[in-house]
């Protein structure tokens, strides 16, 4: 834990050293979000979306979305905070020596997100407070419930940033993995919309994926809306994708460090 905060702690500094990017992660949300308000407006029956209700249960479209990217901060806090972590520190030249140090890799990965985890839930409590005053969206569910029911999907995520931080190592490069897996997976999980309106062969990718009953289960505990599957089902999912998704990664991110490490091929940039 000490070292795992540690690197917290060092991430936290760089990040306080630019205000302007903290501030930037609450408003520019809110700057993607205006032309899907309006043009949900436009389409709207007296203020309603009742073709929208009938696929979901609820016709407050934005409180759907809004929370959809409130849930995808943190997929994004994972991603990025993993593998292009990883980048920034091979373009400064001091990967070896953190890699080489008496820990192992998955600890430095978990304080490299920790930090932007925490920092995540701060911006995004400011930005569900603005939303919610722009867009006169309402929660009128269960937050606790919700809450709860959001750890086992977040810390499944870190299973996928092992993975993704293992990649970044073969790979070399951070920005291009990352921006399509994070664009594709919030596209396939249902970020923006509700699954079903899918084409079905690509709807069955999306049942497929774990993290769209992560997105599910959530809204029908806030929003009230219709659940794909029984939601104490949707739990035990979300908590069996927990437990194999950081198994996984981990495996992954060790057989992928120690290829590298065989060839030699830490310091190639």
């Amino acid at each position: 834990m000490r070292t795992i905060l540690a690197v917290a702690r060092k991430d936290v500094l760089l990040m306080v050293r630019y205000p302007m990017n903290l501030i930037s992660r609450i408003f520019e949300p809110i700057g993607w979000l205006m032309p899907v308000y309006f043009l949900g407006r436009a389409f709207s029956q007296g203020g309603s979306a009742p073709g929208f209700a009938a696929w979901t249960g609820t016709g407050d479209y934005m409180a759907f979305i809004v929370v959809g990217w409130i849930l995808s901060a943190y997929v994004s806090a994972v991603m990025w905070g993993m593998g292009f972590s990883l980048k920034t520190e091979m373009d400064q030249g001091v990967l070896e020596s953190s890699w080489v140090a008496p820990i192992t890799p998955a600890r430095l990965l978990v304080g490299r997100t920790l930090a932007s985890v925490a920092v995540t839930t701060l911006t995004s409590i400011a930005f569900a407070a603005l939303a919610t005053l722009l867009f006169d969206i309402s929660v009128r569910g269960q937050l606790v419930p919700a809450m709860l029911f959001s750890l086992p999907v977040v810390v499944g995520l870190y299973g996928l940033g092992f993975m993704l931080a293992g990649l970044v190592l073969r790979l070399r490069d951070a920005n291009t993995l990352i921006d399509v897996g994070n664009f594709v997976l919030g596209l396939l999980s249902g970020r923006d919309y509700p699954v079903l309106v899918l084409p079905r062969a690509v709807m069955v990718l999306s049942l497929i994926l774990p993290l769209t009953y992560g997105y599910d289960g959530i809204r029908a505990l806030l929003l009230g809306t219709r659940p794909l599957l029984p939601l104490p089902l949707q739990v035990l999912l979300a908590t069996v994708f927990m437990v194999v998704m950081i198994l996984a990664g981990l495996w992954t991110l060790q057989r992928l460090d120690y290829r590298t490490r065989v060839e030699g091929s830490l310091g190639h940039h």
